[in-house]
């Protein structure tokens, strides 16, 4: 028995690209007005670790005494253990190291925060170059090997979409990271990778299961190339959203539970790129990579051919329900069906009249 899709990914692809493009543009003009609050390992900087700090100071307590002492740029993040502040560490632009301003910024901060010891840090803008650069270098070795794996594995036009996906991925992140500027740091970029890796697993296995149904359009008339994504869909979508909900639950206990409530801030660059990524990638796997494949299948002769066939079986079947007299449908009668878009040079015949 045939099963019959219950939801309809293909048809309303239309919304949910629409959708998806006005987020994107959000998030590509967010990076383009806001751009990304970079952590001094990838732009070079100083920071002060402070320790023993009184309970009751404040992150603004902490960024206002750096910026009197003449650093520009502070960032504070409270350390906590347990619900009590033990410590801070403040992020400033590069400072001289053994520098008056620098001397000046850790007296500041042992002022107002009546801590035990302040130990400073610089890291040099080449660094933060070198490291950036090995990461975009691992990121298109990794993407050559996604497709060649999936065309080997699935279809050449199966990889394309789920690239098409990671990119929806990556900008959606990115985005959320420059509206909100949330803090990007070499643990980000360990939560993108594995974004990345998630997003194409979930991608894998729709495709896999649309390979899978694809045989059965052999049969006359029975499936479209977008019936049978629709039908591969709905049969993994319990999965994908079990997998989904699996995923996300302890990775939003990190980032609720231990990040905010139990102060576990280290925590928190890691857990937020996490917490998006998966959710933007079961989304897009399902309403992304699906429908713009069956788009794009849609336009391969063959497909339109198969799209045409089942069309006039369609046609036919209503015909029958009616006064019961019908034209027999071209598939039945043999004759060529001609693929959408196409249109049979003057003169020829039909094979059936030759």
């Amino acid at each position: 028995m045939r099963r019959r899709p219950s939801f309809d990914f293909v048809g309303r692809s239309r919304l949910w690209f629409t959708v998806s493009g006005a987020i994107m543009l959000l998030s590509v003009l967010a990076l383009a007005v806001r751009g990304l609050n970079l952590s001094i390992e990838f732009v070079g900087g100083s920071s002060f670790t402070v320790s023993g700090i009184d309970a009751d100071v404040t992150s603004d307590q902490l960024e206002d005494a750096a910026v009197s002492a003449g650093a520009a740029i502070p960032t504070a993040q409270l350390v906590r253990d347990g619900a009590q502040v033990s410590g801070a560490i403040v992020r400033t632009a590069a400072i001289e190291p053994g520098s008056d301003v620098e001397s000046a910024v850790a007296d500041a901060l042992r002022e107002v925060g009546q801590a035990d010891n302040v130990e400073v840090s610089f890291v040099g803008p080449t660094w933060g170059e070198r490291i950036s650069r090995k990461m975009l270098e691992a990121l298109v070795v990794f993407l050559i090997v996604v497709v060649a794996y999936i065309s080997v594995r699935l279809e050449f036009k199966m990889s394309v979409a789920a690239l098409v996906a990671l990119f929806h991925d990556i900008v959606l992140t990115a985005g959320v990271y420059s509206l909100f500027q949330f803090n990007v740091s070499p643990a980000t970029v360990i939560a993108l990778l594995t974004i990345l890796g998630y997003s194409l697993y979930d991608t894998a296995i729709v495709f896999d299961r649309i390979k899978e149904n694809t045989a059965r359009l052999g049969r006359p008339g029975l499936l479209t190339y977008s019936g049978s994504v629709n039908t591969s869909m709905n049969e993994v979508l319990q999965r994908s959203i079990n997998t989904t909900i699996t995923s996300i639950l302890p990775v939003g206990a990190l980032l609720f539970i231990g990040a905010q409530a139990l102060g576990a801030t280290t925590l928190q660059d890691l857990a937020i790129a996490l917490f998006v990524g998966l959710a933007t990638g079961a989304y897009s796997s399902l309403f992304i990579a699906g429908p713009f494949l069956a788009r794009w299948k849609e336009h391969e002769p063959e497909m339109q051919r198969l799209a045409l066939r089942a069309e006039r079986r369609e046609e036919r079947a209503g015909d029958t329900s009616g006064d019961g007299e019908t034209e027999p449908a071209a598939a039945d009668r043999h004759e060529p069906l001609e693929p959408r878009g196409y249109v049979r040079g003057p003169g020829r015949k039909p094979r059936s009249q030759r």
